[in-house]
């Protein structure tokens, strides 16, 4: 099994800034693409950024320029640094991996994390 555990989440005021992390554990045999979601109150989940093994990224048009997705393969852990925070990004941010993991031979698996609260108020 692949766990995840996100943490970096608080309350910040408008334009500050906030880095979230989350940490892979388990029986990783590779990864494939990490990424952030966002759950505001109310709404479904989206897309907010993504990252795949090769560094490529993605992001949502409403973070551009703002959320930077980054990682540290050593530690098996990947970051989001928010900044310039505006109130509708508040939300519970979740991290999501997809890879495979060693089993009897290597099985695929897409693993979230319990998610971070993010709350952006004066």
């Amino acid at each position: 099994q692949v766990q995840l555990m996100e943490s970096g989440g608080g309350l910040v005021q408008p334009g500050g800034s906030l880095r979230l992390s989350c940490a892979a554990s388990g029986s990783i045999f590779s990864i494939n693409t990490m990424h952030w979601y966002r759950q505001p109150p109310g709404k479904e989940r989206e897309l907010v950024a993504a990252m795949t093994i090769g560094g490529s990224t993605n992001y949502a048009d409403s973070v551009k320029g703002r959320f930077t997705i980054s990682r540290d393969n050593a530690k098996n852990t990947w970051y989001l640094q928010m900044n310039n925070l505006k109130p509708e990004d508040t939300a519970v941010y979740y991290c999501n991996v997809d890879g495979f993991r060693l089993g009897i031979g290597t099985i695929p698996f897409s693993s979230w994390g319990r998610g971070t609260q993010v709350t952006v108020s004066s």
